[in-house]
Order: C-alpha cells, then structure tokens, then sequence
C-alpha cells in the first residue's frame, strides 16, 4: 500500500477526510490491480469520480503519463513509458518481463497500431512492430498476450534465438504447441513452431541442440549420471559441461571430483564457457567433432 499520508494532513481526521482517505486508498487498489497504470475511463467506470482522480493528482498520489491515462508515483517505468507513447511492450521485452529466456534485448521493443501516425518514444533505439497482431489486444493494454509476443519474436529475431523464447514459453506452460499450430503462421514462425518442443528448460540447452541437430546423434539435457546432473550427453558416453560464473571455489572442486568420476566409468567431459557456446561457437563445435571423430560418444 502506497503511504499517502504524508501528503495529506497530519491533524485529526473529521469524517470528511476519513471519507477522502478511504476513497485514496480504494483508488490506489485499483491502479495497483492495474499494473500501476491505467486508462482514466477505466477508473471512472470502477465507480471513482474524476473528483477524486484530480485531487490524487493534486495531492502528487498519481501522475497523468498521457491524457486519458492515470499512473501511480512509482509506477513501473516501462508501463509509464508504453501509456506515454500510446504502445504496448511485446516482442523480447514482453518475453523478458514474462520470465521467458530471451538471449538478448538491447532496446525496447514495442507493438504499434497501423493507425498510429507519430509516436513519441523516450528510447530512439525502440523497436517498434507494426504488424497487425494475431490476438485481439485489449483496449487500455499496455503489454501483449503471450501469441503476439511469441508470432513477433519469430517476425524479429534470428531462428535460434526465437526458438529458445517459443521453447521457454512451451515449457512454462504459457502455450502450447496446439494452440499455436492454429494459428495463421507466416514461415518464419511456422518453421519456429515445427522446431519447437516444451522440454528444454534454458535457451542455452535449445540452441546447443539445434546447432548440433544435424550429427543425428542422441543429445540430451539435464542428465543424472553418478547422482549429479550433466548439461549434455551426446550419444552414449561424451558429456558436455557449460561453465557459468558459479563455477568457482567449492563448485569447481565439486565439478572436477564428479569429471573424474565420470571418467573412471568411460565417460569423456568436455567442459566450455557460456560466452563459448554463445559467441564462439566454432570452438565448441571443433572439440565436439573431433571427440565424436575419435568414437568418445560411444562405449569404450
């Protein structure tokens, strides 16, 4: 609950103000419910009057963003932002705020209506996407349904990294494939959804699984082997380890005791960075090739 007190007098309060101070209150309710922003004419027909609504604006309890719209004081920046510009936050800024794994976003992206003639952005790196969406937006939505999001990262990113998005949201429960398949596709995003699968569970694993897709080999994820997890296990017996920043100090002891342990019993490790997987890929890729040359992804 947002402390409005210490605008309003500190004195004892008549009935009057009691009144006001319950009304504050039902008001800020409301707009929290709303995300922190939201259109005026929708708190008119929550039942406040425009009375109240400027005396909170008075009083500096709310802020008007853009005529027609009402926001908290700390309202969320990026919701103040699309109220502002008349936008609605949705491509990998949405994916991002939905908790989905989204490999990069340097700038905000945002939907457009076609009507829209000028738009005034706080960010000129905006991207803004004018395609007319696949689900119906709300009036007074400030951020899209979760088919626009997933269709509009498929018009906008590259294939791997749309595809670690679409997989996130599959695997979060957030769609599924048979709803999508509905859906009136463009190639890109049909080829996105024919790729797709609800089982990875970070987009590192998607996009190491698609590069190598074409060895036709097993490769699998998240593997318990000696009661430890292994990031990959490609055919029978060459693991792959990716290395984040965690792995440091007692982590990295835990590590190279479970790599010697998996050797003992014919496994083979290969260990990388993240950064390698992600931006130096040809290297990751040449240590595989040459294990899988000499036979280590097979029983020894």
């Amino acid at each position: 609950m947002h402390d409005f007190f210490t605008v309003l007098p500190q004195t004892r309060p008549t009935g009057r103000a009691l009144r006001h101070r319950s009304k504050m209150i039902g008001l800020i309710d409301a707009l929290t419910r709303r995300g922190g922003v939201a259109r005026l004419r929708a708190l008119l027909d929550a039942g406040f009057s425009r009375l109240t609504v400027a005396g909170a604006v008075a009083d500096g309890i709310l802020t008007v963003p853009r005529r027609g719209w009402i926001a908290l004081a700390d309202a969320d920046p990026y919701l103040l932002a699309a109220a502002s510009a008349g936008v609605v936050l949705t491509c990998v800024t949405r994916a991002k705020r939905l908790g989905l794994w989204v490999l990069a976003e340097e700038a905000p992206h945002v939907g457009a209506p076609s009507s829209a003639s000028r738009l005034s952005l706080q960010n000129p790196k905006t991207t803004v996407h004018w395609a007319a969406p696949v689900q119906p937006r709300e009036v007074g939505a400030l951020e899209d349904g979760i088919l626009n999001t997933l269709v509009i990262v498929a018009r906008c990113q590259p294939f791997e990294a749309a595809l670690a998005v679409w997989d996130s949201a599959l695997n979060g429960g957030l769609v599924t494939k048979m709803e999508l398949a509905r859906l009136q596709l463009r190639p890109a995003a049909r080829r996105v959804l024919d790729a797709a699968t609800p089982f990875s569970d970070s987009g590192l694993e998607t996009i190491f699984a698609i590069r190598l897709k074409w060895l036709r080999l097993p490769i699998r994820a998240q593997i318990w082997i000696l009661e430890h997890r292994v990031d990959f296990l490609i055919g029978e017996r060459l693991v792959v380890q990716v290395d984040g920043g965690h792995h440091v100090g007692l982590q990295r002891a835990a590590d190279v005791a479970h790599d010697a342990a998996l050797t003992l019993l014919g496994y083979h490790v290969i260990r990388v960075t993240y950064a390698q997987v992600i931006d130096r890929w040809h290297e990751v890729q040449e240590l595989i090739m040459r294990a899988i040359a000499q036979g280590l992804h097979r029983p020894r």
